[in-house]
């Protein structure tokens, strides 16, 4: 599996996390999440996936991840 690869299934993972708790907006707790805990370099190589249209990208994940570009 390659580097992306592993962002995409680590990105999915929260975003599976997060789509059913009702206390939460999803796409805002994913964004959060992944500027709190993913070390920069993550952080700019999921942009850089989604920017190269985002392949196996949750639709959450996805709109979390142009969150955290248009906050960055």
């Amino acid at each position: 599996m390659s580097d992306d690869g592993k962002l995409v299934m680590m990105a999915n993972q929260i975003g599976r996390f997060y789509e059913p708790q009702r206390q939460v907006e999803p796409v805002a707790a994913i964004a959060t999440h992944l500027r709190k805990f993913w070390d920069p370099r993550m952080r700019a190589a999921i942009i850089a996936h989604l920017d190269h249209g985002g392949a196996g990208l949750d639709i959450p994940v996805r709109e979390a991840v142009q969150r955290l570009k248009a906050g960055a």
